[in-house]
């Protein structure tokens, strides 16, 4: 039975990811350690550790240091909760207290020194925890969990005492969860659900509450994992434990910040290569929204578009709002893999159906014209003035007698429909009832999805709570834009996972040649001059323009002779930014008078503006071209990202850009194209001819070897403007800007 006043559904139950023995296909990792043929070029590990927390969520013995008994006071409430949790996960409880002999009938210890055996499990209720950490460091607990607050969310002040609290630990193989976490971890939850999970990590308590309460709609709960300020364990810690676990269907998250991006990207190419579905609510999108999450949990957002581009390349679900998380997650952990992409939608009202149509389209989902065999087919029971090429409009009458239920199967039966979608937008008995009846019944006999929105503001109708609530292979929501969120994201995952490719299995793992030529060439703390900045692009292999760095206009006139008229002449230096705002480039130069006069007028601006200079470049002149950017940015999070836009002044006045973090292969490197606006230009308008995309491509690509083997020592690059020349004719870097670490 599922469902709810804030768009809940009601889903199908789904083999997926779960062999006949019932398990994942592939060994869930416990405990894995990273080696050194585990590791990238920079160092950095290409899969994630799996901590074994099994012990946390189940575990044999548990310490409750601070127990408390007297009525009234906030422990006693606590410890009660705790002891109940411990009996129905079969642990043996032992109460901590300096005063007490007992504790709610168990023998109490005075201190964690006293404990008749080794703790899997301690929940610290006290006000200051490092002194208790460092008397469990003796005792060699497995967990610790602490309650308390007031550290790196409330400052400096405070994330020093946070750090006073990992450093107790320090070498004794305790794991913390917490600070500043909370009892949702020891919930009561539902033993009589069964079908897939979903599995809860929330920095907010509070946040996860709509999600736990599915359960009362007969959507199975596994775990909860209230993480805090994540001195220890991590988001990514149980992101990763989660996705090897084979009752999880999905796994629903609530984030403020990451504590490590490198650890959630390798959390999430875990569950990505488990086939595991990742939900996420991340706040942070605006200033306002970050700087409120820092003070709660002590967090660092980090970049937002940054952190969007990461969660998209991994596949990770990215939702707005807690009935998006609540809907989308409960479909995902359920509902089988689809037949096919297409949906169908099916109304009793022609506005009804176009409405919703409109509202997929736009969301990208695919709405197949149904085949003029089907919509005869549909005819004989819908009257031929509607429209049946979907939206599929039965005028209402049908709905109420056996047509209804012929209706529903053979727009199931089409081979484009993966989905089908009925929107109620209000309750009108019997016919409504009789529909809600013929979907549920229909949907026993597929293996499609079967969506219904229920639109009454009301929710007490029997054909709501009981026919629709009561079925397991119904998705019921109660928003239009819920369930359009919901099957956009079911359908995308299966897509991304089916060819899922880890970016993680080809990033090198060895130095290239190119990296030592390069390492020579960069200036630690230092902006490199245009002409040393190209020298780092050609050991990369990337092109630019011909040209000569030059100290005197008769060298000038000679390097011009070489090159070939007409030239382009730039002054070239460490502190140069934008050298067409202050005059320092001059463009299609034709004679050696020209070029004799071109460089005493750039070097008398330099001096006049006090720059200093490494010489004059006299260049090639390239012909016309896509001007696009490609560079490197370091995130605070994710360490060296790569970014292609638009090029030229465009990059600035539009920021039509898109963003990768490494490692990625070639698909990411197109995908990041189609994200641009202005990707048409590539293709040629208004006469052009198309651009050499596989060249700008292979730029990016070779870009990345630049972020993935200097990431350490550049602060950034910036290829501005890369000019993609016709296909077939490759890419030009003619200017670049880079400034090392």
């Amino acid at each position: 039975m599922l469902g709810s006043t804030h768009g809940t559904l009601t889903t199908t139950s789904r083999p997926a990811r779960v062999t006949a023995c019932g398990r994942h296909p592939g060994p869930a990792v416990h405990g894995t350690t990273t080696t050194a043929e585990d590791t990238d070029v920079s160092g950095r590990p290409l899969s994630s550790n799996v901590p074994d927390l099994d012990r946390l969520f189940r575990p044999r013995t548990m310490a409750v240091i601070g127990a408390s008994e007297t009525e009234g006071r906030p422990n006693t409430a606590i410890t009660r909760q705790l002891i109940g949790w411990a009996e129905r996960v079969g642990a043996r409880v032992h109460p901590v207290h300096p005063t007490r002999t007992t504790v709610f009938g168990l023998p109490c210890h005075a201190s964690v020194r006293d404990l008749p055996e080794r703790v899997d499990l301690a929940v610290l209720l006290v006000g200051d925890p490092a002194p208790v950490l460092e008397e469990l460091k003796e005792t060699r607990a497995r967990f610790a969990v602490v309650f308390a607050s007031g550290f790196a969310e409330t400052g400096t002040e405070g994330a020093t005492a946070q750090a006073r609290l990992t450093a107790a630990l320090q070498g004794s193989g305790t794991r913390l969860l917490g600070p500043n976490t909370n009892l949702n971890a020891f919930e009561r939850f539902r033993d009589d659900l069964d079908g897939p999970a979903i599995a809860l990590i929330t920095q907010s308590g509070h946040q996860g509450r709509p999600v736990f309460a599915l359960q009362e709609l007969g959507i199975r709960l596994s775990h909860w994992a209230p993480t805090g300020n994540e001195a220890d364990l991590e988001c990514a810690d149980f992101l990763s434990y989660f996705a090897t676990r084979p009752e999880v269907g999905a796994i629903a998250a609530y984030v403020e910040g990451l504590k490590d991006g490198r650890a959630f990207l390798l959390a999430a190419d875990r569950a990505a290569r488990h086939k595991v579905p990742v939900v996420m609510v991340k706040v942070g999108r605006t200033e306002t929204g970050a700087r409120t999450a820092a003070t709660h949990t002590g967090k660092l957002t980090g970049a937002d578009d940054v952190v969007d581009a990461a969660m998209r390349q991994y596949g990770v679900i990215r939702v707005n709002g807690l009935d998006e998380l609540q809907d989308t997650a409960a479909l995902l952990a359920r509902a089988r893999p689809p037949r096919a992409q297409g949906v169908a939608v099916y109304s009793i009202s022609g506005g009804t159906g176009a409405h919703f149509a409109d509202l997929a389209s736009a969301a990208g989902l695919d709405l197949p014209l149904l085949s003029t065999a089907k919509q005869n087919e549909l005819h004989q029971w819908i009257p031929d003035y509607l429209s049946v090429a979907n939206p599929v409009d039965n005028g209402g009458h049908p709905v109420g007698d056996w047509r209804g239920r012929k209706i529903i199967d053979a727009i199931l039966a089409d081979p484009s429909v993966g989905v089908l979608v009925c929107p109620i937008t209000g309750p009108f008995p019997p016919l409504s009832d009789r529909l809600a009846r013929d979907l549920v019944d229909a949907a026993e006999k597929t293996d499609k999805l079967v969506c219904v929105v229920w639109g009454s503001p009301v929710g007490t109708e029997d054909a709501y709570r009981t026919t629709l609530l009561g079925s397991s292979r119904v998705a019921t929501f109660r928003t239009f834009a819920n369930c359009v969120t919901a099957v956009r994201a079911y359908l995308d995952h299966h897509r991304f996972t089916d060819g899922y490719r880890s970016p993680f299995d080809d990033a090198p793992r060895t130095l290239s040649p190119s990296a030592r030529k390069a390492r020579a060439l960069l200036r630690p703390g230092e902006q490199l001059s245009e002409h040393a900045a190209k020298q780092l692009l050609r050991a990369y292999g990337i092109r630019v323009p011909r040209e000569q760095l030059v100290t005197s206009a008769a060298a000038a006139v000679r390097a011009a002779g070489q090159i070939g008229y007409p030239v382009v002449m730039k002054a070239s230096g460490p502190r140069l930014g934008h050298k067409s705002e202050l005059g320092l480039v001059r463009i299609g130069l034709t004679s050696a008078s020209q070029v004799r006069d071109t460089y005493r007028e750039l070097t008398e601006i330099a001096r006049y503006e006090g720059l200093p200079l490494d010489g004059v470049l006299v260049c090639q002149l390239v012909g016309q071209g896509v001007e696009m950017t490609v560079g490197i940015t370091r995130d605070p999070l994710f360490g060296p990202t790569v970014t292609v836009g638009l090029g030229g002044v465009l990059v600035e006045v539009l920021d039509d850009t898109a963003v990768r973090v490494p490692p990625f292969g070639e698909d990411h490197a197109r995908a990041m194209l189609g994200e641009l606006r202005g990707r048409a230009l590539l293709d040629g308008v208004r006469g052009a001819p198309p651009a050499d995309v596989d060249a700008l491509v292979e730029t990016v690509l070779r870009v990345q070897r630049m972020a993935l083997e200097l990431g350490d020592g550049l602060a950034g690059l910036d290829v501005n403007p890369l000019v993609v020349l016709e296909r077939g004719q490759g890419a030009v870097a003619l200017d670049a800007l880079t400034v090392c670490r």
